[in-house]
């Protein structure tokens, strides 16, 4: 989509292909990798880049938040940036790193804003980086952002003021009606640009994507896939490993150091709990849903980092075990990454098989074309109908299965040669129009 949106010149609707429209998320990600390839051209070094910045300025501004917290930074950078999905994730070209950086952003100001009345030196310029995260997050993945932090700021203020105190002062100290012009500022005017391109989006991005998507399990409706259908609560267990090595340790953390745990918690109520609440909203509000990827804990990931460092305090450096256990998770990435690239790459992906066609020909997919098929022949490679077209080509690339093979080797009109075989089960034909 990235591709599609340098090469036509379209930056309000993203594409799923060429003329067809892609209504299942807003543009930030495909926004991102598009200027990507403006910058440095069509490889994946460009589409994955500033995914990577998006997870580089999570950490910046964790880093800023803890030091302006009177905890450690850099515990909290190493936490996060050391978990198994923020690390993938900031090399992949998905919607989450750039949902996660903005309800950072939110919580972020929203905690500073709240903490500078309690100092008695209100700032508002805080609680407006709060509401600007909220319109970065409309632009990368719709409203559940609004959802995901009121459902961490909510029980909070319940937790540390009561209901109805909690709800005064949230409305006393948070400038709600400037703030939500921000945001409205920042989102709305793609989202009536894109109504206007593509009659129907609102209809199937709210009411489908944010509807039926979570409350109909195997929901069928999805233009551009297949729905994930996962038992009820499996939230929890993708946060287990999403949030490796330190999901792990954490409890262990506890256990061991329960009576300087309990003190600390004790002293830091309203951070750690403001922390806690966090940390427990996506896994919480996903644990209703059925089609669910482990990705979707991403924003659950930041506030472990900053947990983490309040209830270590200074002791962190007294101990061997903190930098052996940073070292897990990228470790093992990096093994992982080796042997997928070995084991696996080609079967996931066509494009070895891409780089030994030829350009000067047409090229077909007999049966369903991959991503890596539309991305790796920058959109030159069709799907075919058989019938229709077959006749009609001279000259031509195929890209078959074993099922599919007959269709040219046994067809009347073309003799063809084997060109590369690749592991994927896909194979390279040149054909020839017999004469």
């Amino acid at each position: 989509m990235a591709r599609l949106m340098f090469e036509t010149g379209n930056w309000i609707t993203p594409q799923f292909d060429y003329g067809v429209p892609f209504w299942g998320k807003p543009p930030l990600f495909t926004w991102m990798s598009a200027a990507g390839v403006t910058l440095f051209g069509i490889n994946e070094f460009a589409l994955r880049f500033p995914h990577w910045l998006a997870g580089v300025f999570v950490i910046l501004i964790l880093f800023s938040f803890a030091k302006r917290l009177g905890i450690s930074g850099v515990v909290a950078a190493i936490v996060v940036a050391s978990s198994g999905m923020f690390l993938i994730a900031a090399g992949a070209v998905m919607t989450d790193m750039a949902l996660t950086l903005g309800i950072t952003i939110a919580m972020w100001g929203f905690y500073l804003c709240w903490e500078s009345y309690d100092q008695d030196v209100p700032t508002l310029r805080w609680a407006f980086v709060g509401f600007s995260g909220l319109g970065v997050g409309l632009l990368a993945k719709g409203p559940i952002v609004i959802l995901l932090v009121g459902l961490a700021i909510f029980p909070w203020l319940v937790i540390n003021y009561g209901l109805g105190t909690g709800i005064v002062t949230f409305w006393r100290r948070i400038p709600i009606i400037r703030g939500l012009a921000l945001m409205t500022a920042i989102a709305l005017p793609w989202y009536v640009l894109a109504e206007q391109a593509t009659p129907g989006f609102l209809d199937y991005f709210f009411v489908g994507e944010h509807f039926e998507r979570f409350v109909v399990s195997g929901w069928e409706g999805d233009l551009y896939g297949t729905a994930h259908t996962e038992t009820r609560g499996t939230i929890w267990l993708f946060w287990v490993y999403a949030a490796a090595p330190w999901s792990i340790i954490l409890p262990l953390v506890i256990f061991t150091r329960i009576g300087n745990v309990k003190k600390i918690i004790s002293n830091n109520k309203k951070l750690f709990s403001f922390l806690a609440c966090w940390m427990a909203s996506p896994l919480v509000f996903f644990s209703f849903a059925g089609n669910i990827l482990p990705a979707y804990v991403l924003p659950a990931i930041p506030p472990l980092g900053l947990i983490f460092s309040l209830i270590l305090a200074n002791r962190i450096w007294q101990t061997l075990w903190f930098p052996v256990a940073a070292s897990i998770a990228p470790l093992l990435l990096i093994v992982t990454s080796i042997y997928i690239h070995v084991h696996w790459g080609e079967k996931r992906s066509d494009k070895a098989l891409l780089a030994h066609s030829n350009p000067s020909l047409p090229i077909y997919y007999i049966g369903k074309r991959p991503f890596s098929g539309q991305f790796y022949s920058h959109g030159q490679a069709k799907e075919i109908d058989m019938k229709a077209t077959l006749p009609e080509l001279r000259s031509a690339q195929f890209i078959v299965t074993q099922e599919s093979l007959p269709k040219i080797t046994d067809s009347p009109f073309f003799d063809c040669k084997l060109v590369f075989e690749a592991h994927s089960g896909r194979s390279l034909y040149e054909c020839q129009t017999k004469l």
